[in-house]
């Protein structure tokens, strides 16, 4: 599993709404209609993070930090998890080879990748 599946599942995002049958055609109709999409059921991502905040003994800052993000889901923080994590999301080669820029690039994109899959991320932090 990848590390960026990881952090969708531990934040819920594999608990999809099943999804619903599709309307019949209607006789008139020349060709087959495709079924709807599945909608995509909002996580929010704020209020489970704060959540995991409030009970962690730490004081972790997830809405600036990779590290502590990815600590307060239970996940490697390591450099080379972080690394891995880098180039799984397509981190710029120059941003991979300084690790302050590579954090801050890894921060932004899993924020605006969660965001992107149905998380409520409020615009300030992408």
């Amino acid at each position: 599993m990848s590390l960026f599946s990881a952090i969708l599942e531990k934040l819920g995002f594999g608990n999809k709404p099943q999804p619903t049958t599709p309307p019949a055609a209607s006789p008139t109709a020349a060709a087959p209609a495709a079924p709807a999409p599945a909608a995509i059921s909002p996580v929010d991502v704020v209020a489970k993070l704060e959540g995991l905040a409030a009970s962690n003994p730490q004081k972790l800052n997830w809405k600036t930090s990779i590290v502590d993000l990815l600590k307060l889901l239970g996940l490697d923080s390591s450099f080379d998890a972080r690394k891995t994590l880098a180039a799984e999301l397509g981190c710029p080669p120059e941003k991979m080879a300084d690790s302050a820029q590579m954090n801050m690039w890894l921060h932004k994109t899993v924020l605006q990748r969660l965001a992107d899959n149905g998380g409520n991320i409020p615009k300030e932090l992408l």
